[in-house]
């Protein structure tokens, strides 16, 4: 006790006994000590809520500090920052098909070449000359001088005791396997940047090559099934490798706006609308419509989705890819440029009942012939740039529900194709440009402008069965960029007549594991290609009707019907 405050008792007391009796002082001394024992007490229990107030406080902080460190370790965790799936595809066709007579290119040359080796006829100098003089031909004046040249007509027409004629006949594969897997990986890296990659496996059973689909050993049928290359690999069965197909890193909200940029190996195949016979779901933002481009690209984009309650999901972006790298230039040996390709893409509305899209490309310096090992024409490459391709698309697909006792789907995509022939023309080729000419038949470089129309429908019944049916038709100078496509005899969307698809798909009632989108399901179809002109899918060489083609000098078979019955069954994980 402070010396104040005995004073301050010594005084009270004092005057209380001044006025109080004897008595009365003990009891207030009695209770003054319970008072000052009630202080006490006082103290002790505000000492003690003072320390369980700090030890409070400590707790609060050691389990703040716990928190944090699970968080850490949650955001650690593998399932926060990558995300894998895949797809897996067992697939049999049925091929059969009808041809026109016509003469091999290939297999004439390599007639005369025999001959000039075995038996000197025609003299072997003269043949290797005349192929040398050929191939220094650039340009279409060029092309005319050498065609011109008396010495080369008496070779050209030499080559007619070699011709290689093949009569009209009915190509078949009754039963074609194949197996598919896709691994798909996406991985968060930081904030707003991610990188994504698929990884693809595409064989043949019982082969480890494209021998069964690129007719190995004989002509081939059309110009995206000559062989693999860049922009195929893993989308035609091939090998037991797994490739990379797709691996790009994406960067999003950009200033802290809706706009992403994107560059790598890009989402460029299997666009929509072909998802719907895929049974996949849509590709979303890093699509391309699959008639104007089903092409493995490796380029960059960049998009923007602006916020318009009148245009739910809208965006826009610019595209870039390309599709040949030529390398460095030299002098007299290599004038090649590099093939690009730019794509403008508006999309208005996209929203599960409706999507609607605008679409423009532009292929820069279009090459000859892709570069590919072991084709029927041997090892081939570019050798040349025939000029550039615009390419212009519109197309809506939607859903509406409730009609009877399922869903409609439907789709609508309409496309133009607008040749800019150079100069240019393809020895390899037999002098044949962009869409012009035909082989030792050049053609002045003319503009040609072709279309094409893409319509389908698939019902869904709550019984997970889906039915559908889609048709295709090309004009005669239609090209299409889409050598990726799935189908087996040829890319339907570029198709120069008509194509007409039924399927059915069977989802098994099972609950999905591995992810929401995880399903099986096995798919029954047919396809009927009618076609009306050669060249289906390839820009070297004028279209010809077929009903006039008969014995004509060609590199490629013509196919004038052709029929695929194909099933399925797939695994989505």
């Amino acid at each position: 006790m402070t010396h104040a405050k005995t004073t301050r008792r010594l005084l009270a007391t004092l005057v209380a006994g001044l006025f109080i009796p004897l008595g009365a002082q003990a009891t207030d001394a009695e209770l003054l000590k319970k008072v000052e024992a009630m202080a006490k007490e006082i103290e002790t229990l505000r000492a003690l809520v003072q320390a369980n107030q700090e030890t409070s406080k400590q707790a609060a902080a050691a389990v703040s500090d716990i928190k944090e460190k699970v968080q850490k370790n949650e955001d650690r965790a593998l399932d926060k920052w990558l995300t894998v799936g895949g797809d897996y595809q067992f697939r049999v066709d049925s091929l059969r098909g009808e041809t026109k007579p016509f003469t091999d290119v290939q297999g004439t040359f390599q007639a005369a070449q025999t001959s000039a080796m075995s038996s000197g006829v025609p003299p072997l100098g003269t043949l290797m000359g005349f192929s040398q003089n050929m191939a220094a031909v650039q340009t279409y004046q060029q092309a005319r001088a050498f065609m011109s040249n008396p010495g080369n007509q008496a070779i050209m027409g030499g080559l007619n005791n070699f011709a290689a004629s093949v009569p009209a006949y009915k190509p078949e594969n009754a039963t074609l396997y194949t197996n598919r897997f896709g691994l798909d990986l996406n991985a968060k890296a930081t904030q707003d940047v991610s990188v994504t990659a698929r990884l693809l496996m595409y064989k043949t059973f019982g082969a480890n090559d494209d021998s069964a689909i690129t007719n190995g050993g004989a002509t081939p049928f059309f110009a995206d099934r000559v062989g693999v290359f860049d922009g195929t690999l893993g989308h035609i069965p091939s090998s037991s490798y797994l490739n990379v197909d797709r691996v790009y890193a994406t960067w999003n909200n950009i200033a802290d706006q809706d706009i992403w940029f994107s560059v790598g190996r890009r989402p460029s195949t299997h666009g929509a609308p072909s998802n719907l016979r895929s049974n996949t779901p849509r590709p979303g933002t890093g699509g391309t419509p699959a008639l104007l481009v089903d092409y493995a690209f490796d380029g960059m984009t960049v998009g923007w989705a602006p916020d318009i309650d009148a245009l739910p999901g809208a965006y826009a972006k610019l595209c870039y890819g390309r599709g040949y790298e030529a390398g460095f230039s030299r002098a007299l040996t290599n004038s090649l440029e590099d093939t690009d390709m730019i794509g403008i893409s508006l999309v208005p509305i996209d929203t599960d009942a409706l999507r609607v899209w605008a679409q423009y490309n532009r292929g820069m310096n279009i090459f000859d012939a892709p570069k590919m090992a072991n084709t029927y024409f041997g090892t081939t490459m570019p050798k040349t740039n025939l000029g550039d391709i615009d390419w212009y698309g519109l197309g809506a697909m939607g859903t509406i529900k409730r009609v009877g006792p399922g869903e409609l789907n439907w789709f609508a995509d309409v496309g133009l194709s607008i040749t800019h022939p150079n100069d240019k023309v393809s020895s390899q080729f037999g002098f044949q440009g962009l869409m012009t000419g035909a082989f030792f038949n050049p053609e002045a470089p003319t503009s040609k402008t072709g279309n094409a129309l893409y319509l389908g429908l698939r019902y869904d019944l709550p019984s997970k069965t889906k039915l559908g049916f889609e048709y295709n038709h090309g004009s005669k100078n239609w090209i299409t960029f889409a050598p990726a496509s799935g189908d087996s005899w040829t890319s339907k969307v570029g198709t120069r007549g008509n194509v007409y698809e039924i399927y059915a798909i069977q989802e098994l009632d099972s609950k999905p594991i591995s992810s929401r989108f995880a399903k099986s399901f096995f798919r029954l179809g047919f396809q009927y290609y009618d076609f009306q002109y050669t060249g289906s899918n390839n820009w070297v060489g004028a279209p010809v009707r077929l009903s006039d083609v008969n014995g004509n000098m060609m590199t490629t078979a013509p196919l004038s019907k052709a029929y695929n019955a194909y099933a399925t069954f797939e695994v989505k994980f």
